[in-house]
C-alpha cells in the first residue's frame, strides 16, 4: 500500500529511525524519476517514429531507414554497456514503428479500403507473437517486446477502425468495437505491466455510448448524449474494478484501481454535462434522430423530438446538481477514511469544479443557498469527525 507520511516527523517521533527515513525518500525519488524518464522516452520515440514517416513519405525510404534504425540498435545492444542501452532500446523502437506505420500506410494507399484488413491482420499476429515472447519467463528485452505489443495492437485497432468506417457501420456494431478496443487495450496495459496504457482502455469504453472529447481552436470540449447511462456504465466498471483490487495480487490489482480511477473522473465529468443541461435518457440511442430519415421532413422530426421525452426519463439539471453533491461528499469521506489519497484528491478537485459551475449557472443570485450550505455543512464536518474517531477506537487494540 503506498501512502503519504512526513518522514522527518516519523523520525522524531521515534517510530523510524533516521536512517529509514532517509532510504524512503530515495525510494520515493527513484520512482518518481523512473516515471519521469520513461515518460520523456516513449514521448520522443512516438515523436520521432511519427515524425519521419511523414518527413520521408515514400515506403522505400521509410522502410530503409527504419531498417537502419532497427540494425543500429541491435548493434548497440549488443556491444554498448549498460550505459548505453536506452540509446539502444529507442533506435529498435523507432525502426519497427517506421516499418509497421510505412508499411500500414502503404497498404491503405494501394489497396484503399481492402488494405485495412491487411493492417487489422498483421498487426494482431505482431501483438500475438510479442506478446507471446513476452510470458516466457526471462524474455530479454522486455521493454522493447512490450513496446512492439503495443504497436501491433495499435495497427490492429486502427485496421479495424478503417475497415468499420470503410463500410458505413453503425449502432450496435460500432459499440461492440469500443468494447472489443478497451478490453484488449486493459489486457495489453496487464500484460506488460503498463498503468498507462490501461488507463486509455477508459477512452473507447466511453466511447461505446459516444460519450468523448473534441478540439475546436482554443477550446477543449468534453460531451455526453447520455450522461445517465454513461454514470450508469462507469459505475459498473468501478464495481468491478474495486471488487478486484479487494481479491486480486498486487500485480494485478494496481491495474484494477488505475481503470476504476479513469472510470470516476469520466463519470464525474458525466455528472458535470448532467447538471448544466439535465438528460433525456436515450435520445441519443433510441429517440428519433438529428437529422431526418429518408422522406421525414423537419417539421415530423422537430415533432416527434417534443413529444420523445414523454415517452422516456426525463432527469432535470437541478436533480443532477444535488445528487452529484451527495455523492461527491460520501466518495470523499469515505476515501478519507480509506486513507485512498488518489480517490480523495480526485473527489475534492470534482467539488471545486461543481461549487465552481454552480456558482455562475445557478446559484449567483440566490445567497440563501449559500446560507443553507455553508450551515449544512457544519454538522457534516462534525458527523465525519465523529465517525472518524470512532472507528479509530475500534481499530486500536486493548
Amino acid at each position: 500500500m503506498h501512502c503519504i507520511a512526513d518522514t522527518e516527523r516519523l523520525a522524531s517521533e521515534g517510530i523510524i529511525t533516521t536512517e529509514q527515513a532517509r532510504e524512503i525518500e530515495r525510494r520515493g525519488r527513484e520512482a518518481m524519476v523512473a516515471l519521469a524518464i520513461s515518460t520523456i522516452l516513449c514521448f520522443g520515440i512516438v515523436a520521432a517514429t511519427a515524425g519521419l514517416i511523414l518527413w520521408l513519405a515514400d515506403a522505400a525510404s521509410v522502410a530503409l531507414f527504419g531498417a537502419l534504425f532497427v540494425v543500429g540498435g541491435l548493434a548497440i545492444l549488443s556491444k554498448a554497456g549498460e550505459l548505453y542501452r536506452m540509446f539502444g532500446h529507442a533506435a529498435v523502437l523507432i525502426g519497427t514503428g517506421m516499418l509497421l506505420g510505412g508499411g500500414s500506410a502503404e497498404l491503405l494507399q494501394r489497396f484503399e479500403g481492402d488494405g485495412a484488413w491487411g493492417i487489422l491482420g498483421m498487426g494482431f499476429v505482431v501483438a500475438a507473437v510479442a506478446g507471446a515472447r513476452l510470458l516466457r519467463d526471462g524474455a530479454p528485452a522486455r521493454f522493447v517486446t512490450g513496446a512492439v505489443v503495443v504497436m501491433g495492437l495499435a495497427m490492429h485497432l486502427g485496421g479495424a477502425g478503417v475497415v468499420l468506417a470503410t463500410h458505413d457501420a453503425s449502432g450496435w456494431l460500432v459499440s461492440l468495437f469500443y468494447l472489443y478496443a478497451a478490453c484488449a487495450i486493459a489486457g495489453v496495459g496487464w500484460l506488460i505491466d503498463v498503468r498507462f496504457i490501461t488507463a486509455l482502455a477508459i477512452l473507447p469504453f466511453a466511447q461505446m455510448l459516444d460519450t468523448g472529447t473534441f478540439y475546436l481552436h482554443a477550446v477543449y470540449a468534453f460531451y455526453s448524449p447520455e450522461a445517465t447511462l454513461s454514470i450508469l456504465q462507469m459505475a459498473v466498471l468501478v464495481a468491478l474494478c474495486v471488487r478486484a483490487h479487494t481479491r486480486w495480487a498486487e500485480r494485478h490489482a494496481r491495474h484494477a484501481r488505475v481503470l476504476a480511477m479513469m472510470g470516476f473522473i469520466t463519470a464525474n465529468l458525466c455528472a458535470l454535462v448532467g447538471s448544466l443541461w439535465g438528460d433525456v435518457v436515450g435520445e441519443s440511442l433510441w429517440g428519433p434522430g438529428a437529422v431526418p430519415a429518408p422522406g421525414q421532413s423537419w417539421e415530423e422530426l422537430r415533432a416527434l423530438r417534443e413529444v420523445f421525452p414523454e415517452s422516456t426519463i426525463t432527469i432535470g439539471p437541478e436533480a443532477f446538481t444535488v445528487a452529484w453533491a451527495l455523492a461527491l461528499v460520501a466518495v470523499v469521506v469515505a476515501s478519507a477514511v480509506r486513507a485512498n489519497r488518489g480517490l480523495f484528491n480526485a473527489a475534492l478537485s470534482f467539488a471545486g469544479i461543481h461549487a465552481y459551475t454552480q456558482l455562475f449557472e445557478s446559484l449567483g443570485d440566490e445567497p440563501l443557498a449559500y446560507v443553507v450550505g455553508g450551515l449544512g455543512a457544519i454538522p457534516v464536518a462534525w458527523g465525519i469527525w465523529r465517525l472518524n474517531g470512532w472507528i479509530a477506537l475500534r481499530g486500536r487494540p486493548g
